[in-house]
């Protein structure tokens, strides 16, 4: 059986990472780095892409999309993350202080075919929608 490594694709907006806010994404990577996964940062002209692609996934090549708007949230995508390794992962960042990042997602067969961009926009609003549910 052929050893599946994890991988987590992490986009942190140009103005975060202008302001100073790199302390946040370098206690992320030590968190990833101590627990032996891979990172591959997005960049803003790469939202555009299939996430198969940026996930380095087969079958999904480099496409001439069109551009897309700026993002302006930080985002977090796992691949071949166990329940448990997602709860490790999410454990260890707590532990190590790194402030919460509010849009995560892992791989499925049907998200790995969507643009960068768009896994953005659904996860945007379902935070949205999760964020307006009266507490009753």
């Amino acid at each position: 059986m052929a050893i599946t490594k994890e991988l987590v694709l992490y986009y942190q907006p140009e103005e975060e990472k202008k302001s100073g806010n790199d302390s946040k994404a370098a206690k992320l990577k030590a968190v990833l780095i101590r627990m032996g996964i891979r990172i591959r940062n997005i960049s803003g002209d790469q939202i555009n892409q299939t996430v198969g692609y940026l996930a380095g996934m087969e079958g999904f090549d480099e496409t001439d999309l069109e551009a897309c708007p700026p993002v302006e949230e930080e985002i977090l995508v796992m691949k071949n993350f166990s329940n448990r390794r997602v709860d490790e992962l999410l454990l260890n960042l707590r532990r190590a202080g790194v402030p919460k990042v509010q849009l995560k997602a892992v791989i499925t067969d049907t998200n790995c075919k969507w643009r960068f961009y768009d896994l953005y926009e659904e996860l945007r609003q379902e935070h949205e929608a999760m964020s307006n549910i009266p507490k009753s």
